[in-house]
């Protein structure tokens, strides 16, 4: 993340450490306190990545001046309480930013900062970053139009500096950049745009770094870069692309013995495993995720890759496979969160959790226990993950359609239909269009034809 200290204005001047904040952390954990922090933000609509190292950098003083969104937290969390008091530098003291009554709309951010709830960049990190995101189509969208966006050089003089903590920062940034743009926007209108900081990501691990430290964020930061771009191909229905970056962040895990990454990677092949018709592939890269996973500590994320296991064993038409993979991860969920939860894993939940039952339950024909868990994962999803809900809302309309509700699968249509003026998922494009067909001879049912006729409407989806 980006320091708010080192500013071309005052490029000697040493970071003052922060006690005041770090007295209203009390005795809690970095890690503990910044979970706090997140709740926090959701309890008042915000989305803030907050971790430990937030944290440590905040009270290290190297945050001088926090964004909007976090200082909306902060200020809900220590109600009375003004920045100042919080150990912040006025934002009008902070060179570059004058002072605004509210946040900008995410469409319309002003540089240096971070559009998407991260504190404010200073100027070789803004530079960094400078366009990565634009907007598009109703929708925000990841631009990255050259190789700027992660701050690769091209002048010869400056090619000759090896990258540092700041391009590590800003590849890591690009990572959670694009996790929050899919889950506010899905994945179509993205995934062009964020293939160029991979590249330029991969670019730097060439240059390479000069720490250790450094080189170990890089590879760490590359590798997961590769997951989430992997992922927007394979939401946006390019498999042999996403195939293609998966692949690449697993050798990237190989080569660095990083367990955690192997198993995301692992994690993310078998759901495209099964995406693709391949279901034995599913199981097994499942199964090699778990077995990377085990010594990590989390039993989160084992629970999900017991649910990845779950769907591979669904497509073959194995119930009682399905079935113990199912206990599994309900019983993994149940042991609750902890601190080795992967930070990629904010999307899982009870709502992702239902969300995977119901598509197993789908897949093995069981229609009715598929439409409980899809309409409990609509229900219970974070409003943030506006693809989610659209997602769940779509699996939930074609299990009702399947399962012979018509009507009820027409409503549940119509909300989807509602929500793809922001979100564009050519998964749920395709989940839509299977749902019609079934409707199709139902037409004179409540909401059917008005379902029909709108669904029918649509423009096809575009590709970035």
């Amino acid at each position: 993340m980006a320091s708010s200290t080192d500013t071309p204005a005052q490029p000697d001047r040493p970071p003052r450490p922060n006690t005041a904040f770090r007295q209203m952390r009390g005795r809690r954990s970095p890690a503990e306190f910044a979970a706090l922090v997140r709740r926090a933000a959701r309890e008042i609509g915000e989305r803030v990545s907050c971790d430990a190292r937030y944290v440590g950098r905040v009270e290290a003083g190297e945050i001088r001046c926090p964004n909007y969104a976090y200082e909306r937290v902060f200020l809900h969390m220590f109600p009375g309480r003004t920045l100042t008091d919080l150990g912040f530098a006025p934002r009008s003291a902070v060179r570059g930013r004058g002072a605004r009554p509210a946040a900008p709309p995410v469409a319309a951010y002003e540089h240096p900062y971070d559009p998407l709830n991260h504190e404010p960049l200073n100027h070789e990190e803004s530079d960094v970053l400078r366009r990565a995101f634009m907007t598009g189509t109703g929708a925000t969208v990841a631009a990255a139009a050259t190789l700027g966006p992660l701050g690769i050089a091209t002048d010869a003089s400056a090619a000759a500096r090896r990258p540092g903590t700041s391009e590590a920062a800003a590849v890591e940034e690009a990572v959670r950049n694009i996790r929050l743009l899919d889950d506010k926007h899905g994945a179509d209108g993205l995934y062009r745009r964020a293939a160029e900081p991979l590249r330029a990501a991969y670019a730097l691990l060439d240059a390479g770094a000069t720490r250790q430290t450094t080189a170990e964020r890089l590879h760490a930061g590359a590798g997961e870069l590769a997951i989430s771009v992997g992922w927007l191909a394979h939401d946006s229905g390019r498999f042999d692309d996403a195939r293609s970056h998966y692949a690449e962040a697993l050798a990237t895990a190989r080569m660095t013995g990083d367990s955690g990454l192997e198993a995301h990677a692992f994690c993310n092949t078998a759901f495209l495993a099964r995406d693709a018709g391949r279901p034995r592939e599913a199981v097994r890269a499942a199964q090699a995720a778990q077995r990377a996973a085990r010594p990590l500590g989390s039993p989160r994320l084992m629970s999900l890759l017991a649910l990845r296991e779950a769907g591979g064993w669904a497509g073959l038409a194995d119930r009682t496979g399905c079935e113990q993979a199912l206990v599994r991860a309900q019983a993994l969920f149940g042991r609750g969160t902890s601190e080795a939860d992967p930070e990629w894993m904010s999307f899982y939940g009870e709502a992702e959790l239902a969300g995977l039952e119901a598509q197993c339950w789908s897949t093995l024909g069981d229609w009715r226990r598929a439409t409980r868990h899809a309409r409990r994962a609509a229900r219970l999803q974070d409003p943030h993950f506006s693809r989610n809900i659209a997602l769940y809302t779509a699996e939930l309309a074609d299990d009702l359609a399947r399962d012979g509700h018509p009507d009820e699968a027409a409503t549940a249509g119509l909300r989807v239909l509602d929500l793809l003026a922001q979100v564009q998922s050519s998964r749920i494009h395709t989940m839509l269009a299977g749902t019609a067909r079934v409707l199709l001879p139902h037409r004179r049912a409540t909401g059917v034809a008005d379902f029909l006729d709108r669904h029918a409407s649509l423009p096809r989806p575009r590709r970035a």
